[in-house]
């Protein structure tokens, strides 16, 4: 909630988050979810402008599977709206779009270069 209060000052409500431990080897699997007076769209419309620009997050308009992101710098969003709760389901490859993946990331910020430089490989299963 600390992060949220400094991002989104006042945020009215709480989220609730809910790592999901599987039978993988790698990846991480998120489920959160909060209350969202709004509509679903309004919720995609507001992620959609939040991630605009940024080359690695990736809305998706269904459930992801962690095959999509092993072995990337790619975090895939998916969002659903169940009654009044807005849930968010996030996955991310832990080691490449962990430390590794974002410290190239940076570095090619820092040095302006193109930030997708060195991190553009495909996802492979597993």
């Amino acid at each position: 909630m600390q992060s949220l209060d400094q991002l989104q000052p006042g945020f009215p409500g709480n989220l609730r988050f809910i790592p999901v431990r599987g039978n993988h080897t790698r990846g991480i699997f998120v489920t959160a979810y909060t209350r969202f007076a709004g509509s679903f769209d309004e919720a995609v419309e507001i992620y959609r402008n939040f991630y605009d620009g940024h080359p690695f997050v990736v809305l998706s308009g269904k459930n992801p599977s962690l095959k999509q992101v092993v072995n990337t710098n790619k975090a895939i969003l998916y969002l659903e709206k169940h009654g009044s709760n807005l849930v968010i389901i996030s996955i991310t490859d832990n080691l490449i779009k962990g430390a590794s993946g974002q410290a190239v990331q940076n570095m090619n910020l820092m040095f302006g270069i193109d930030e997708r430089s060195g991190l553009l490989v495909k996802p492979s299963a597993f």
